[in-house]
């Protein structure tokens, strides 16, 4: 059974993250959904908006969705993989599932989506977590 009401405390706290905008549209144990509006702030020197934002949309999107499950869970590693070019004034939509949890470890898989959870996919990003001892560090 999971605590989504600790992956919502944990996403309110997040100050990075709630700072660009980005806001939990669906919560599921293993399961979420986080939308993002692109900026004028976020474009980079060729004019598009720069990874690091996408990432970090995923990102967000995976922990709240390896965080349902109750225990403080972090990121061991992720990866990326950039589709297409998203642009200032794009609707992003990181919609990430889990697929397996071993021991602490777990396996989460992040699609990224212009103007909707079934919108045209910009990336794909594969996150592995890690459950922590938060007292023990």
């Amino acid at each position: 059974m999971g605590s989504e009401s600790a992956a919502r405390r944990m996403l309110e706290a997040d100050v990075a993250s709630t700072a660009l905008g980005m806001e939990l549209v669906d919560l599921r144990v293993g399961h979420a959904v986080v939308r993002m509006r692109l900026t004028s702030r976020m474009v980079n020197g060729h004019g598009i908006v720069h990874g690091g934002y996408v990432f970090m949309l995923a990102d967000t999107a995976f922990a709240c969705a390896c965080n349902s499950h109750g225990p403080t869970t972090v990121a061991s590693g992720a990866d990326i993989t950039f589709v297409a070019p998203v642009h200032e004034g794009d609707e992003l939509y990181a919609v990430a599932e889990e697929r397996t949890r071993y021991g602490r470890n777990g396996i989460y898989d992040v699609t990224v989506r212009r103007g909707g959870v079934d919108g045209e996919v910009v990336a794909e990003f594969r996150g592995r977590s890690r459950v922590v001892q938060v007292n023990g560090r």
